[in-house]
This record gives structure tokens, sequence and C-alpha cells, in this order.
């Protein structure tokens, strides 16, 4: 469903700004990041949530593996079928944006490094709001926020398509680091109030 989404909304873009290919190969960066972020949130309702309604999520708190090693497990699955199908559509999408073919390399890597963030930050706005019915908006607005930076980076890493150009490489250390705090962050963050949840 966050490839598909992915897929209508690049496709609908060009439409609505017009035939002007020069300006939007300058946004395509930009766009294909929007276009992400927006994917991403689709599935984060679902992270927790089937496991708490049929009973499973109880059962994995009272288990003998650390709640939050099950929690880095969830995490790395939803990266697998939803972020990494997302990095790997891109350049295809890139394509459709009138991208620099300069451009595809610095904006892979750069997705590639940044995705996993998304997971992890995700996974403590799902968790929170895991006992509520239809919790995936809320979730969606309690993330957002965090998802900037790695927006921001992700951006300024494929601005001038040079990997190791001064502004890029720059990037994408800010963006590696926005990865390794949420990896630090977040699994604890999440259980902690997947906890919380199942206490209430």
């Amino acid at each position: 469903m966050a490839v598909f989404f992915f897929l209508v909304v690049i496709t609908l873009l060009p439409m609505g700004i017009g035939p002007n290919l020069n300006l939007l190969g300058q946004i395509a960066p930009g766009l294909l990041w929007v276009a992400l972020l927006l994917s991403s949130l689709l599935t984060l309702d679902r992270l927790f949530q089937a496991d708490f309604e049929d009973g499973t999520l109880e059962v994995l708190t009272l288990g003998h593996l650390p709640l939050e090693l099950t929690v880095v497990a969830k995490i790395m699955a939803h990266w697998l079928t939803t972020g990494l199908p997302l990095v790997v559509a891109t350049p295809l999408l890139g394509l459709l944006l009138n991208l620099g073919a300069e451009q595809f390399e610095p904006l892979i890597l750069a997705m590639a490094i940044g995705t996993p963030a998304l997971s992890l930050m995700g996974s403590i706005g799902a968790a929170l709001t895991v006992s509520l019915r239809r919790g995936g908006l809320l979730a969606s607005l309690l993330v957002i926020p965090f998802y900037i930076p790695v927006l921001i980076f992700g951006v300024a890493a494929a601005g001038d398509g040079e990997v190791l150009s001064g502004a890029a490489h720059q990037a994408l250390l800010l963006l590696g680091a926005v990865t390794l705090a949420s990896l630090v962050v977040g699994p604890w963050a999440a259980a902690a109030a997947l906890r919380a949840n199942m206490r209430g």
C-alpha cells in the first residue's frame, strides 16, 4: 500500500506542477522525500495494532525475551516491508520527475540511511497510540515533527548531486546521526509506551 501511494503521489505531482521539466528536476529530491515520508506514515498504525488486538502483545510483554528486542524485530520488519521497497522504487519514480542522473546516487544513499530513522521514530508514535481506535492519525501527528530533520538532511544530501562534496557529505553525516540517535532511543521508548498501554 505504501509503495502504491508513493507511485500515485509521484505520478500526480507533475500534472499539478506543469510541463516545466527544469523546475520539476530542481524540486524532484524534495518531492520524492515528502512522498516517501507520507507513504511511511500510512503503515504506522499497523506496527503494533494487530498484536494488541489479538492479545499477542500481552504474551510478548510477559515472555522471556526483553520487549525491546521484540520491538526492534518489529521495526526491522516494518523497514523491510515499507522503507526498503520505497528506496528501491525511487530510481524509477525519479525518472518521472526528470531527476538528474548525478542526483540518483546521493538520493538513494540518503534514503537508505534515513528510512530506518522513519521506522524507528514512527514506532514510538505507534506504541503511544496502540490502545486507541483509529490512532493512526494521532500517531502521524506525533511523529511528523521528528521526521522534519530527516527530510531536511535527506534533501540537502541530494542537493548538488555530489556525495563527497562538503554540504552533501555533512548532510549525510547528520542524517546518519539522526538514524543512530533514533536507534538508541526508539526501541526503548516504544517498549516503555507499550508497557504503559498494557498496564492501562
